[in-house]
């Protein structure tokens, strides 16, 4: 009984509208239509008919028979289709297709579906050809009993379906409420959604909403996103309104596809998720795997963080873990991680779901996108399963992702970056350097067109230069490019007077020049050579303090690779030293290495999409980076939306008296 609840039945599971109402028989095969079972006398008696008569049977004749061997006993179906006799019948079918009357034709597909008639077979390539060229001589309902008869048969028939897709365009206003289902059904299961029919798919949803039964609500949006088809958000809304109020009414298969539409759309439809939070809860235990996974992604997807919900799936789960594909597996650990969300029985859930992933590795070989989703999930809340990610992170199996139709460079990068952070014993499998480049490049690519250039975080950056003196004491950068999100670094000295660090190769000059180093023989030697006569490191650093940094800060040594990286600059003598680092690499030795003790400050302007909806839960990528920011020693500040994105409306004066709170306050 429970394998039974866990099995889903990709074929027959959709068609459960169809039971409906009586007007689908006509639009459907049925395949639970009870039929008289034939003798296996009588069939080889036809089936001798066949081999003596020699094709001169009329069409009505050859009807029959296959209407009458697909009466056989189910466990002779196999023996049948390959037996010499039933192809000579088939044979003659095709030779007088266009003999026959279109009622007899579709007796014969439906024939073909319970002698399970492999889609491939010569038989049916002449029946498509047939039907393509007379459906304009048909009438809807027999042309919708055909696209579905196609579906049961498992055969692709895209021009059959581009016809039909321009018939019932040209039909439209005669299209009833069960043809119309029926159509959204067939353009689902046909996967491509008729661009010329997105306008009027939306009108007939609106026009028949109310009288839709909930399972045909549900079956219309399956077929909306199996097929990709937008849809607005007025739509949307208005069946998310609907299913809100009758949420308890609808079964779970139904309300599964209404809540992967609206995951589809990203539609916040607040009504809808927190009725979920009342009624599903319960029913959770009595739910199948892929239902229960649909309903967690549904959740991480909209970033809505229900406790009730969560906490039920997790306990439910580890009892049915086994029936998890490796998608379930990785949508599971997606989920929790992005809504960082621990359960009660953390250990129990995340250990049965990490044993899953390796007893369905064979898996992840086909679909190398679920390993990593799965990864990325754990390493949220700070879970690295070695095994796992050796095996992910292997030259082999990252060669798979390049096969994959998902961009997965972005994934093993912060994946990879992850692990060299948090797991410093980890001794397993690592990416090349030359793939670190090409991932980190396409990543800097992507956040100067798309996230230094934001709005909040331009003034940000320019609001802090003036509140800290200029450019050079504020980087916008990605602090960690793994992480895909920007920050603004600030240095602060021990006495909290800001540090100048972002020095680039255009301002190196002015830079230089206010951090005020005295030119001395030794000084000389060490910028050419990379040693100190006399001096030591200590002592070259208490002149290299720039003005305002007295005092007795604890001197950081530099490193002896920084310290010999020195020689790559030209010399100017000046009252003061000035410098033009072919690299920058001198400048960074010289302002970084042998500056005193600081602190590191890594602002984060955030924006709703860093937390769950409607709340200031901060979501799993975020939470991994922040962690890994501390672990760099990094101070992590933030600038909240909740508060910096309304006081973008208010005075220049307003905005930076709050930065330099937010910047130097103590308690912060």
């Amino acid at each position: 009984e429970k394998e039974k609840t866990e099995m889903h039945d990709s074929k027959e599971d959709p068609r459960m509208f169809q039971k409906g109402r009586p007007e689908y028989r006509s639009l459907s095969y049925d395949k639970f239509e009870s039929v008289d079972t034939l003798t296996l006398e009588e069939g080889d008696s036809i089936l001798h008919s066949v081999a003596i008569c020699k094709g001169r049977q009329s069409p009505g004749t050859l009807t029959g028979y296959f209407c009458k061997l697909s009466r056989l006993p189910a466990e002779q179906h196999t023996a049948l289709v390959s037996e010499p006799r039933f192809n000579t019948l088939c044979r003659y079918a095709v030779k007088n297709i266009r003999l026959f009357s279109t009622s007899d034709l579709i007796d014969i597909l439906k024939a073909c579906i319970r002698l399970v008639v492999p889609p491939t077979h010569p038989l049916l390539n002449a029946c498509e050809n047939e039907f393509c060229r007379r459906v304009w001589d048909m009438n809807l309902d027999q042309l919708l009993l055909v696209a579905d008869c196609w579906r049961c048969l498992e055969r692709s028939v895209p021009s059959y379906l581009s016809i039909l897709f321009s018939y019932a365009n040209m039909h439209w206003k005669d299209l009833t409420l069960p043809q119309f289902v029926q159509l959204v059904y067939i353009i689902g299961e046909g996967r491509r959604s008729p661009a010329d029919l997105t306008q009027k798919v939306e009108s007939m949803i609106l026009k028949y909403l109310d009288a839709f039964t909930l399972e045909e609500v549900g079956a219309i949006c399956l077929g909306l996103f199996k097929s990709l088809s937008g849809i607005s958000d007025h739509v949307m809304r208005k069946i998310a309104d609907r299913v809100s109020l009758q949420m308890e009414d609808m079964s779970t298969y139904a309300l599964v596809n209404v809540l992967k539409m609206l995951r589809y759309t990203r539609m916040d439809h607040l009504p809808l998720l927190k009725e979920l939070g009342k009624v599903i809860p319960a029913q959770i235990p009595t739910i199948n795997i892929q239902g229960i996974m649909h309903i967690t992604l549904t959740c991480s997807s909209l970033h809505y963080f229900d406790e009730g919900i969560m906490a039920a799936v997790a306990m439910s789960l580890p009892p049915k873990v086994t029936y998890c594909r490796s998608k379930d597996a990785a949508k599971f650990l997606w989920s929790f991680g992005c809504l960082d969300y621990e359960p009660p029985n953390e250990e129990e859930f995340y250990s049965s779901l990490i044993e899953q992933m390796h007893r369905k590795l064979h898996e992840f070989r086909k679909f190398p996108e679920h390993l990593l989703t799965a990864l990325l999930g754990l390493a949220f809340v700070k879970r690295f399963p070695e095994e796992l990610i050796d095996y992910a992170l292997r030259d082999e199996f990252v060669q798979k992702t390049r096969g994959s139709k998902y961009e997965l460079k972005k994934d093993l990068f912060t994946l990879s970056k992850s692990v060299e952070i948090e797991c410093p014993s980890y001794q397993g499998s690592r990416l090349p350097p030359q793939l670190y480049q090409e991932m980190l490049e396409m990543v800097l690519n992507f956040a100067e067109q798309e996230i230094y250039v934001r709005p909040e975080i331009v003034e940000a950056t320019s609001l802090l230069e003036s509140v800290l003196g200029g450019p050079e004491y504020v980087k916008n950068h990605m602090i960690l490019p793994h992480t895909r999100s920007s920050d603004l670094e600030v240095h602060l000295a021990m006495d909290g007077q800001p540090i100048p660090f972002n020095l680039k190769d255009p301002i190196a000059d002015k830079k230089l020049k206010d951090i005020g180093v005295s030119l001395t023989d030794d000084l000389m030697t060490q910028l050419i050579t990379g040693r100190c006569n006399s001096q030591s490191p200590m002592d070259v650093e208490n002149e290299a303090r720039t003005p305002g940094q007295e005092g007795g800060e604890e001197a950081q040594t530099p490193r002896a690779g920084d310290r010999a990286a020195l020689s790559g600059g030209a010399l100017i003598t000046d009252a003061r030293l000035q410098v033009e680092p072919k690299s920058g690499r001198c400048l960074e030795a010289l302002t970084l290495n042998q500056q005193p003790r600081r602190v590191k400050l890594a602002i984060q302007v955030s924006n709703r999409n860093h937390y769950c909806y409607c709340s200031k839960r901060l979501l799993g990528l975020h939470c991994l980076k922040r962690r890994q920011l501390q672990q760099l020693g990094y101070v992590v500040v933030e600038l909240p939306f909740w508060e910096w994105f309304p006081l973008l409306k208010r005075t220049r004066l307003e905005k930076l008296s709050y930065l330099h709170y937010k910047v130097f306050d103590p308690a912060l």
